[in-house]
């Protein structure tokens, strides 16, 4: 493996009952095993932190929200086993969003890319600037977005899911990404963004956690076989990233 994909970390703090977790790498933010596997477990236990009512997640820097995969990762793939490991991290991460007990509201300051999509489209709540387009990447590069397709599917539709997905080197702005559902709502920079997050995540600090709770379970009901799909699907990408095509593709990705 490259030095990349041993970078990047993820932050936890508490203030207020207020949970923030803040994932970062120099790489656009994009994901390696190491970060979504931190990812997860941050997540899952702040879920069980009696001083925590309402999480935020985000991610570090002024532009992209997410770059999606590790290109670094994906070309050291050698075999099945660990094509299906690296991309059962993004199910960890969904999985961990929809059984954590406490509602997550969602920060997109920019591009947000494949599995990026499938971060902001797995929170409760999504705020987004204007600069917050979105792209289904993975067919482009000769996978197709297996694992995150479910949680953007439950909040984009078929047709929004299916959309990106065909038409996978397109940028689809944050407006019709809040038009499908992903976001909730838009903000012309992040310093109005955060305001908003702020307003909203101190009120749901001071809500009946229970409340909460009983919620999120409705929000996500229909998902309980999630956590063998997700893995099922993890196993066609690392299937596919191992093909001649996809190596090609990627190489030919981190030339531009």
């Amino acid at each position: 493996m490259t030095d990349a994909t041993q970078q990047g970390d993820v932050f936890f703090s508490v203030s207020e009952k207020i949970a923030t977790i803040e994932f970062y790498h120099p790489l656009s933010n994009s994901l390696p095993g190491k970060v979504l596997n931190k990812l997860a477990d941050t997540i899952t236990e702040a879920g069980t932190n009696a001083e925590v009512n309402v999480i935020i997640l985000k991610s570090s820097g002024d532009r992209a929200f997410c770059g999606g995969a590790s290109f670094d990762e994906l070309i050291s793939i050698k075999d099945l086993d660990e094509g299906k490991v690296f991309f059962s991290g993004f199910a960890k991460v969904i999985n961990a969003m929809r059984k954590c007990p406490k509602l997550i509201i969602g920060r997109v300051q920019g591009k947000a890319v494949g599995g990026g999509v499938g971060l902001a489209s797995s929170v409760d709540y999504c705020f987004a600037t204007k600069f917050a387009s979105v792209k289904l990447s993975e067919l482009a590069v000769g996978i197709g977005p297996f694992v995150v397709g479910p949680a953007v599917e439950r909040k984009a539709g078929l047709s929004g899911m299916s959309a990106m997905a065909i038409n996978a080197t397109k940028f689809f702005d944050a407006e019709w990404a809040r038009e499908k559902g992903i976001y909730t709502d838009i903000f012309e920079d992040a310093e109005q963004m955060d305001e908003a997050i702020m307003t909203l995540a101190k009120k749901l600090a001071n809500s009946n956690p229970e409340a909460m709770h009983e919620l999120k379970k409705i929000f996500w009901s229909g998902t309980d076989h999630w956590d063998n799909l997700l893995v099922e699907r993890a196993g066609i990408s690392g299937t596919l990233v191992l093909s001649e095509f996809t190596k090609n593709a990627i190489n030919s990705f981190k030339a531009k």
